[in-house]
C-alpha cells in the first residue's frame, strides 16, 4: 500500500513537474506587444493527520465547502552533534485550514474524513479576509484542496 503511494506521488510529482515546465517555456504567441505574458503557480502538497471532523457550510446560497484542520509535523535534532544520535529531538506542529469546494471530493469528504485520519492533500493556498462578529477584519490563510488521498481510517493504530 505504501509503495503504491509512493509511486502515486511520485507520478504526480513527475506530471506536475512537465506543466510546469511547458508553462514556463515562452513562445512568439504569449507576446502581446512589448508585454510578456508569464505563467506562475500556487501549488501545496501537504501530509498530516486531520485535526477535527470536517463540516459543511453554505453562505449566502453560494457552493457549499467542507472545511477541516490538517496537522503537519516538522522534526529535528538539536544538540552538539545534529548527526550523531546525541541531543535532543523537536518538534512544531502547524495547522492548515483546509476548504473542498469540488462537488464529489466535497461530499466524501465531508462523509468519510474524521479526526486522527492521515491524509495526502493537494491543493493550491488562498489568503483572504473576512470580517468577525466583532466587526474586526481578520486575515485566513486557506489551502483550497483539488485532490484528497486517505491513507488511513481515523484510528490512531497505524503510527508511522
Amino acid at each position: 500500500m505504501r509503495i503504491m503511494f509512493i509511486l502515486c506521488v511520485l507520478k504526480t510529482n513527475i506530471c506536475l513537474f512537465l506543466q510546469v515546465l511547458r508553462q514556463f517555456v515562452r513562445h512568439e504567441s504569449d507576446t502581446v506587444g512589448s508585454l510578456v505574458l508569464e505563467r506562475s503557480m500556487n501549488r501545496v502538497q501537504l501530509l498530516g493527520r486531520v485535526g477535527q471532523d470536517p463540516i459543511m457550510r453554505q453562505v449566502d446560497g453560494k457552493n457549499p465547502v467542507t472545511i477541516f484542520s490538517l496537522a503537519t509535523n516538522e522534526m529535528w535534532r538539536t544538540g552538539e552533534s545534529e548527526a550523531t544520535q546525541g541531543g535532543d529531538i523537536s518538534q512544531k506542529t502547524t495547522w492548515h485550514r483546509i476548504s473542498v469546494f469540488r462537488p464529489g471530493l466535497r461530499d466524501i469528504t465531508y462523509q468519510y474524513v474524521k479526526r486522527g485520519a492521515r491524509l495526502y492533500v493537494e491543493g493550491k493556498i488562498d489568503y483572504g479576509e473576512y470580517t468577525d462578529k466583532n466587526n474586526v477584519r481578520r486575515q485566513a490563510t486557506t489551502i483550497i484542496a483539488d485532490n484528497v488521498i486517505f491513507l488511513s481510517d481515523g484510528s490512531m493504530k497505524e503510527k508511522v
